[in-house]
């Protein structure tokens, strides 16, 4: 069994522009994936461990992968997310590799989120709003920018200690981009094109009038929380996968739901006016994680990867 560790993953040097090639490689195989709903249990308030499986379908080279995510969130932890998984060799049974995911997921989040944008936003958008502004904001964004290396974006960033700042020095390299701080969300709300809030806690809601949100804005609430009074009063409501949302509290009253792998695929036009206004739920799923898992496992698996050598029984009665 290989150990890849996240220095092991960065050291192949993955673009964001390929990891968004990826996500739309796997939202394309998702209807012969097999995807269950995730699984969370909550030692304390909001922390939780959730278990993610998936089955991939053969891939061009014959092989077939599975593999479980145990992501988990603990407050006070540092960093606040952390996730691995275990790849197997779904043919076999083999272990293939203990897998450090928090690359994995962070990377995989941004860039559902950077193709989601896309595909939702409206014609000619081009100023973003971004609340939280942690590696997962910098992930979606890193996608976004090199998605279209050609088009320039003007992003606004909610002010939160001196993160803004930092989030703007990470960004220095890049000359397709420009950068407004800004303090109060509702000034957000109304002025931008899309909005992705990447707050791993909220409690209640960012913007309770929500009459405020510009009319063809696109939100995309990365972990869930602080809009759920638009999930029954936006024109268009999306998710990832409908097995993961359907219990959401709202969801039965959403208007005109879809999965956005259906506009991904050409069967949904998404938008359908420049005045409606999209909120997209990606839940995250496990088979974005499986497929950056097992291309990783196939990039290092001829290089010189730690292994750890499990005896297993070969016997057929050994008790």
């Amino acid at each position: 069994m290989k150990i890849i560790s996240e220095k092991l993953i960065c050291s192949l040097n993955i673009s964001p522009k390929e990891c968004v090639k990826w996500i739309r490689e796997s939202f394309a195989m998702k209807k012969e994936a097999q995807l269950p709903a995730k699984i969370s249990v909550h030692p304390a308030d909001m922390d939780f461990f959730t278990s993610m499986p998936c089955l991939l379908p053969k891939n061009k080279n014959g092989r077939m992968f599975f593999g479980i995510k145990e992501v988990h969130r603990i407050e006070g932890a540092v960093p606040s997310l952390g996730s691995d998984m275990m790849l197997y060799d779904a043919t076999s049974g083999e272990l293939l590799a203990l897998v450090d995911s928090d690359w994995i997921t962070t990377m995989r989040t941004g860039a559902v989120a950077a193709v989601s944008a896309k595909a939702l936003r409206v014609n000619n958008a081009s100023i973003y709003g971004f609340v939280g502004l942690g590696n997962t904001a910098r992930a979606s964004l890193l996608c976004i920018l090199e998605q279209e290396p050609e088009k320039f974006f003007q992003v606004k960033l909610l002010r939160y200690k001196d993160q803004a700042e930092q989030f703007i020095e990470r960004f220095k390299a890049y000359s397709n981009v420009s950068f407004e701080i800004i303090d109060d969300i509702k000034d957000m709300a109304s002025s931008v094109d899309v909005l992705i809030s990447c707050i791993t806690s909220a409690h209640g809601l960012f913007v309770e009038d929500e009459s405020v949100f510009k009319p063809g804005i696109t939100i995309i609430p990365v972990h869930m929380r602080g809009f759920q009074n638009c999930d029954v009063t936006f024109d268009r409501v999306f998710g990832d996968d409908t097995n993961h949302v359907k219990n959401f509290k709202y969801f039965p009253q959403y208007h005109d739901y879809n999965e956005i792998g259906e506009v991904l695929a050409g069967r949904d036009p998404g938008r359908k006016s420049e005045d409606q206004r999209i909120i997209d739920y990606n839940y995250g799923l496990a088979l974005h994680d499986v497929v950056y898992a097992s291309k990783i496992y196939e990039l290092l698996e001829n290089q010189s990867v730690p292994e750890v050598k499990i005896e297993k029984e070969t016997e057929k009665f050994w008790i």
